[in-house]
Parts: structure tokens; C-alpha cells; sequence
């Protein structure tokens, strides 16, 4: 496979997850948000947005300005309208590869952005949509796209940002000074149902929080998500050696997914915060590494998969 077409279908994958993530985040701190007092919306904002990965691009900046950073900036990556536009534009790079039904709903999904009202009501609805539409697109590239190389690196890129997300979405729960309850954490991962069929009678924050981080069976808990991106890359690359990995990025992935697998859950609440970094660093190395081992002929070339 030519590395271009790899790296494009790598981000595919990574930005519509972003796209997802960043709909779920937004959508569950929205009404909360929306009801405090000017002084403490604008620095909620502003903490929001920075645990997004952004900085506000000014002194001023409340609610309408966290709404068009988060949600409808297509010259940020960070936004869900930009991730969208990212990953039609990797498609379309990749278009030879990724399935006539997968590239059309992108590009539908793509023009769809500028019908919803930017105000906070029209934010609701939209977050609503992507998820709808980043779900048939993730379910048209499981069920069109053959099962090689190309759904792997689409997969890997998924899996990769699927933990990067569920950490920062963890990360935004004490940004609101009364905090979020774990309930709400619950259902902003979709996790909810799950979590109460697998507890029962057991709820707690505690409970919540082992859930979204360690469980091995639900799909967007980060154990799972990087358990899923090893699987990947030892597809990928299946050379096995007698003493540890060729694969930067499998070492990287591994060592992150075995801390959690085997640390301690006792004290985990208060552990929160530095769990979360050393994901989002893990993923941030692990990227790095695929992108040396298999998209350096692009780099080579001078393109780039990733938009600034």
C-alpha cells in the first residue's frame, strides 16, 4: 500500500472520531454551561476549550466564541466542522481505496454542516446529527471497506483518537466548579445502559470512572480503544522477535494499555488527572511513531495527512 493512502485513511479514521468526541463533550456541558453567570461562563469556556488542546484567541471569549471553536470552525481541526472537512478531504486523497458508500457520506455529511443555526439551541441539534452521521460513516467503513491493510490503519487511527477523546472527555468533568456527575460522564460516552447492565446494583463514582477507563468489553472505554489499536499494529506488522518490539508505536501502545490493565483501581478518582495525561501522551507518541514508520515517503514528499 502506498504510504499517502495509508496515512489518509489513518486520519479518516482519526478525525471522524475527533468529530464524535468532541459532539459528545460538547453536547453534555452545553446546558450547564449555558446557565452561569457571565464571568464564570467565560472562564468555564476558555478551560474548556484548553482541555480540547486549544487557546482561546482572545480576552474575550464566552460562550458564542467556545461554540464556533468547538463546533463550526472548518479552519481548525479541533472543531467538529473542521475534523469533518478533514476527513472528506483524506477521503478524497484516498478515493481509489475507501468505498464509493463511504466516500459519499462523508461527502454528505461534509455539505451538511452549514444547514443548523449556530445559537446554542441549533448546537444541541447539531451535536445530535454528528453523531448520527459520524456512525454511518463508521459503520459504512466496517461493512464496505475490505477487511487488509487499509481498514487496519483506518481502525488503528480510531482507536487512537477514541482513547485520546474518552481521556480528555474524563479530563472535562471538574472544569464546571460543582463538577459533572458521574451519570452525565456515563451517558456522554454512550456508556450508561452498559454500565448499569454490568454493575447492577454496584454505582458509584468509583464504579463510573473503572468503567470508562479499564472495562475490557465496552468499545469506548480507553483500555478497550487501546487494546484495539495493538491489535492493529500487530496486524500491521505480525514479526514476531524473541526480545521486544520492532514497532515503536506497539511498545508505546502497550506499555500505556498494560499500566491500566494492571494498576491498582483503589484510588483512582484521585489518580484521574494523571491517568488522563499519560494517555493522551501515549497517543500522542504513538502517532508520532506510525508516522515515522509508515507515512515517512509522504513526509518525503512534503504532504501532510494533518491540517493546521
Amino acid at each position: 500500500m502506498l504510504s499517502r493512502i495509508a496515512e489518509s485513511l489513518f486520519w479518516i479514521g482519526r478525525y471522524v472520531e475527533r468529530a464524535d468526541g468532541t459532539a459528545r463533550i460538547l453536547d453534555v456541558h452545553l446546558e450547564r454551561l449555558n446557565h452561569l453567570p457571565l464571568e464564570e461562563q467565560k472562564r468555564v469556556a476558555a478551560e474548556l476549550l484548553g482541555v480540547m488542546g486549544a487557546r482561546p484567541a482572545s480576552e474575550d471569549f464566552g460562550l458564542a466564541e467556545l461554540l464556533h471553536a468547538l463546533a463550526y470552525d472548518k479552519s481548525s481541526a479541533t472543531s467538529i466542522a473542521g475534523s469533518l472537512g478533514a476527513a472528506r478531504e483524506n477521503a478524497r486523497r484516498a478515493r481509489e481505496t475507501v468505498s464509493s458508500s463511504l466516500w459519499e457520506s462523508l461527502n454528505t455529511t461534509y455539505y451538511g454542516l452549514n444547514q443548523h443555526r449556530k445559537d446554542v439551541v441549533g448546537t444541541y441539534r447539531f451535536c445530535t446529527w454528528v453523531l448520527e452521521r459520524t456512525a454511518m460513516v463508521s459503520g459504512l467503513a466496517d461493512t464496505t471497506v475490505s477487511h487488509d491493510q487499509s481498514w487496519q490503519f483506518l481502525v488503528l487511527g480510531r482507536s487512537l483518537e477514541r482513547a485520546d477523546m474518552t481521556a480528555r472527555m474524563l479530563s472535562t468533568r471538574d472544569v464546571l466548579s460543582a463538577g459533572m456527575s458521574w451519570v452525565n460522564m456515563l451517558r456522554c460516552a454512550g456508556a450508561y445502559e452498559s454500565f448499569l447492565r454490568t454493575r447492577r446494583g454496584a454505582f458509584g463514582d468509583q464504579q463510573a470512572a473503572e468503567f470508562l477507563l479499564l472495562d475490557r468489553l465496552f468499545p469506548r472505554s480507553i483500555l478497550y480503544a487501546l487494546r484495539d489499536a495493538d491489535r492493529c499494529l500487530k496486524a500491521l506488522d505480525p514479526t514476531d522477535q524473541r526480545v521486544g518490539f520492532i514497532s515503536d508505536a506497539r511498545r508505546i501502545v502497550g506499555q500505556a494499555r498494560t499500566f491500566l490493565e494492571f494498576h491498582i483501581p483503589d484510588d483512582l478518582i484521585n489518580e484521574l488527572p494523571e491517568h488522563m495525561d499519560r494517555v493522551q501522551k501515549a497517543v500522542s507518541a504513538a502517532s508520532d511513531a506510525i508516522g515515522r514508520t509508515y507515512f515517512n515517503q509522504a513526509h518525503d514528499l512534503a504532504w501532510v495527512g494533518e491540517i493546521s
